[in-house]
């Protein structure tokens, strides 16, 4: 049996786990980030906890295939770095591949985190049938992962797919200031006056609240907006949204199809497949062990 190590840098917890060439998780755990210790410290603790887990489950790390790790960018798959993630500063210019390669000698391979969940979903999620697809996760920020005849679109630098950042206005305003997980909270916010979750704003917007509905509504026109761009420049045939947002379930999937049945340019665009990603919890996970087992 073919076994792959999967780990997810995130900027809160490092999700690491052990995943079957059925793409089966097989044993897992995360460790919280500790941005008060140095990366190069952080990896050696994810290195033992890796270790450790091997053992409690009698795989030999010999025998595992490698490791796949999916990483915040914007990052440098060439030279296995972390360039500037936002939410890691700690970590600018830290040679992730190196730093494992030191505790795990096995081969590794780094993608962008939202590049590697359209891995997992290609090779067990929501889009198995495709070949043309985009990936979009909408939580905290939003991002996007690229594959299209055939094969993960990854760019020079590994950089391809970070949509969040698409502009939408004349001021410069990125997409993922307006529509992320993050942009809900901070909008339902200043509109009520008191601290809002995004999980509230849309449990009060299903409710009928005024404000919320609209609020939420215009979030929704947003996101359909972002896709309709990378529908007319991408040509998929297929869009798979994951994410804290996509939670929100049919509203935001029903909204956002009625945009693009609207307002894409070319009719087949107007048609494109939009859906929710099979994988929710483990897709970091799962992304990042694909990397090792899925050619790609």
């Amino acid at each position: 049996m073919s076994i792959a190590v999967g780990i997810d840098i995130g900027g809160t917890k490092i999700a690491f786990g052990f995943v079957d060439e059925q793409g089966n998780v097989i044993a897992k755990g995360s460790l919280k980030t500790n941005l008060q210790i140095t990366p190069a410290d952080m990896l050696a603790q994810v290195a033992d906890a890796v270790k450790q887990l091997a053992e409690q489950n009698g795989l030999a790390l010999e025998t595992l295939k490698g490791v796949g790790v999916g990483a915040p960018g914007p990052l440098n798959t060439i030279k296995g770095e972390l360039t500037c993630p936002p939410n890691l500063k700690s970590w600018w210019g830290f040679p992730v591949v190196e730093a494992l390669q030191a505790h795990l000698p096995l081969p590794i391979k780094m993608e962008n985190d939202a590049t590697a969940a359209a891995l997992a979903e290609k090779w067990v999620g929501a889009a198995q049938d495709s070949e043309h697809f985009i990936f979009i996760t909408i939580s905290t920020g939003i991002g996007a992962g690229i594959f299209m005849h055939g094969k993960l679109l990854t760019g020079s630098t590994g950089n391809a797919g970070d949509a969040g950042f698409m502009i939408m206005d004349q001021a410069g305003t990125p997409w993922e200031v307006v529509a992320s997980g993050t942009a809900v909270a901070r909008q339902a916010t200043e509109l009520l006056g008191r601290d809002v979750s995004s999980k509230e704003a849309f449990e009060l917007a299903a409710q009928g609240d005024p404000q919320m509905s609209e609020l939420v509504n215009r979030v929704f026109k947003t996101i359909g907006m972002g896709c309709v761009s990378l529908i007319n420049i991408l040509d998929p045939n297929k869009i798979v949204i994951g994410g804290g947002v996509s939670q929100v379930g049919e509203p935001l999937f029903a909204a956002v199809r009625d945009y693009v049945s609207k307002n894409a340019l070319n009719p087949s665009g107007r048609e494109t497949a939009i859906v929710p990603a099979k994988l929710q919890q483990d897709a970091g996970l799962i992304g990042a062990a694909a990397l090792i087992q899925q050619a790609y």
